[in-house]
């Protein structure tokens, strides 16, 4: 048997360079680049192994967080519909626990990265070694276990033989479009630097084909009767339909049954903004008229959703006594929820076995009717809220939007995760391809909007990309600002300053809270944060972090200066101060229900009466059975 002499690490990255996923007879590379920093735990391992075999090999980017790296890797392979993904690497101890949250993040969004964190000596020369965590009770726990229950696989490889078996498996994970999510393997740092002779079919070209599972019959045939006995239907479009490349047959299904389509946060852009049957965002976040097809709907059609308790309204939407669920979803843990009939099976292979299946059958004209006025009537008022009648005055936050709404086209592509953004752009954004709208909504994750839209540049570099970001999300995690300077990748971000934490401010006055601990202000006299604003100048620190930066102060400037930064060949921040949502009207509010829980027992009026409201709101939910 012909073999290579090799480290553990330089075996890794050598395999890594063989490894392809297929669908669709097109092929891709799985693992594109690795993500690095280095220190005691992986420098002599793994950063000599990417140093010695080279770019052609595995490509290595430089990052400057840890968390941050993996965003990136993240918003890449969601870019790539999940054929192809990035590596991330480590050191031991405070870098690979840094990378909890991004792999959490991975995880609940399905989207795959894999993450090579170095571990403590295998050997155990001596311990305590510098930064190991010492169990009393077991001896091979290290601070790596922590990334155990948010990865979708995790091994630690002890001995260089069990590298085999362990790659293999990263990467069955990290190409199914069920299992998939942050892949673990730990690698002790001594481990990474011993040698052994590997077979060379190891090295072998290797293509992991990812399928398109069409429906069962008996399934597909229940599911046919369902939509043909429903007389209110509405189909509910998630982020599979992303990940199937799913669009035309949804636009076909639609076109066919003039069926309405909300969208979910992760849904949203699977159909165009202006195709008649697109109703827009679904849920606690979403339109009017979505929310009220909803209530009324006797048959929900999900399409590679999760169901999350914001597309439910904490499970108050769906208020049809009789409403009934078909579920679309290549996860049979998915298909299954809500009582619904399953059908489980690729988002585009199941999209056109029920179009062909429902060939003659159209909802009423009345209901289509009904709903396209809806409809009208939205748009209207998201003209509204986007709309400025004096240029010289402050923006408010939903007139930033609009003005970047007139400025986009097709290609465009947003990225956002956290804060009231979400919640404006799930109801106002009009999308218009199918990657445009690139909202990290599974985890919310306060810092995710700059490296990701790193990664969605590297994906789709002819493609301008705008990172909407808050002062809160933008001082959580700015680092990679140096990263986009450095490789010189052109990103956009919109640096919205408004004082603090105004999406949960919000919520917490509605919750009784106050707007307690949630603005940046100085402490006032009686020793709570309402003082003078503080005098941060985040402008100033994305220039000095090697960004070009354009203020704008009015609305006027702020359309100028967006078109501008679209427009430049470096990457550029537009910063802008917004008025208050309690001052200036924006976004039409709420359109359905969210559970978070209000005291139930409290002094201050105001937390009494959130909680008289909570306790209406909760008396509406029911479990679909």
């Amino acid at each position: 048997m012909t073999t290579r002499r090799l480290t553990v690490a330089q075996a890794l990255v050598e395999f890594l360079g063989h490894q392809y996923t297929e669908r669709d007879g097109r092929r891709h590379r799985l693992i594109t680049a690795c993500w690095g920093i280095f220190g005691h735990g992986n420098v002599a391992g793994l950063g000599q192994a990417l140093l010695e075999s080279g770019p052609d090999t595995l490509p290595y980017l430089q990052g400057r967080n840890e968390q941050a790296m993996v965003h990136a890797a993240v918003g890449y392979a969601r870019q790539c519909d999940r054929l192809s993904a990035q590596a991330v690497t480590t050191s031991v101890g405070p870098g690979a626990t840094n990378l909890v949250t991004g792999a959490a993040l991975a995880t609940v969004n399905r989207l795959p990265v894999l993450l090579l964190p170095g571990d403590v000596f295998a050997t155990r020369p001596a311990e305590p070694v510098l930064q190991q965590l010492e169990v009393p009770y077991a001896g091979d726990v290290s601070v790596n276990d922590a990334l155990r229950p948010v990865s979708r696989y995790f091994d630690r490889v002890t001995r260089p033989e069990a590298l085999i078996p362990a790659a293999l498996q990263a990467m069955r994970v990290l190409a199914d479009p069920v299992d998939t999510g942050a892949v673990t393997l730990a690698l002790p740092q001594d481990v990474q630097a011993e040698a052994y002779d590997w077979p060379a079919e190891f090295f072998a070209d290797r293509v992991w084909r990812v399928p398109r599972p069409a429906p069962d019959a008996g399934a597909l045939a229940a599911a046919v009767r369902a939509v043909r006995g429903a007389r209110r239907p509405l189909l509910i479009a998630g982020g599979g339909v992303h990940h199937s490349e799913a669009e035309d047959a949804l636009r076909a299904f639609a076109d066919t049954t003039g069926i309405p389509v909300a969208s979910t946060q992760a849904g949203k852009g699977s159909l165009r903004h202006d195709h008649p049957a697109d109703v827009g965002g679904i849920g606690h976040t979403g339109t009017a008229t979505a929310d009220a097809l909803a209530r009324e709907a006797d048959l929900i059609i999900g399409v590679g959703t999760r169901y999350t308790d914001f597309t439910t309204a904490s499970a108050t939407l769906f208020a049809e006594p009789g409403v009934r669920f078909v579920n679309l979803n290549i996860a049979p843990f998915d298909s299954h929820k809500l009582g619904a009939a399953s059908l489980v099976a690729d988002a585009r292979a199941g999209l056109e076995a029920l179009t062909m299946a429902l060939s003659g059958h159209r909802v009423a004209a009345e209901y289509e009717a009904g709903y396209a006025a809806a409809k009208a009537d939205w748009e209207r008022r998201v003209d509204a809220a986007y709309g400025a009648d004096d240029d010289s005055a402050r923006p408010s936050q939903t007139q930033v939007l609009g003005a970047l709404d007139a400025l986009a086209d097709d290609t465009d592509v947003i990225v956002n995760a956290a804060g009231s953004l979400p919640g404006d752009l799930h109801k106002l954004w009009r999308a218009r391809s199918r990657r445009q709208y690139h909202l990290e909504y599974g985890y919310s994750c306060m810092g995710y909007e700059i490296p990701a839209a790193i990664g969605v540049r590297m994906a789709a570099p002819d493609r301008p990309v705008w990172a909407l970001v808050g002062d809160g999300t933008y001082l959580m995690n700015p680092t990679e600002i140096v990263t986009a300077v450095q490789e010189g990748i052109n990103i956009n971000i919109v640096l919205i300053q408004n004082h603090g934490y105004a999406s949960i401010g919000g919520l917490s006055e509605q919750t009784g809270g106050e707007r307690f601990g949630t603005a940046y202000r100085f402490r006032a006299g009686d020793g709570t944060y309402t003082g003078a604003p503080l005098p941060v100048d985040l402008a100033a620190n994305a220039a000095s972090l090697g960004m070009a930066v354009l203020r704008a102060g009015t609305v006027g400037e702020l359309r100028a200066a967006l078109a501008e930064a679209r427009g430049a060949n470096r990457p550029t921040c537009v910063y802008v101060e917004t008025e208050s949502a309690d001052t200036v009207p924006g976004a039409p509010e709420a359109q359905a229900w969210w559970d978070v829980p209000v005291a139930e027992t409290a002094t201050r009026p105001a937390a009494v009466a959130a909680r008289e409201e909570y306790e209406r709101y909760a008396a509406g939910r029911r479990r679909h059975l």
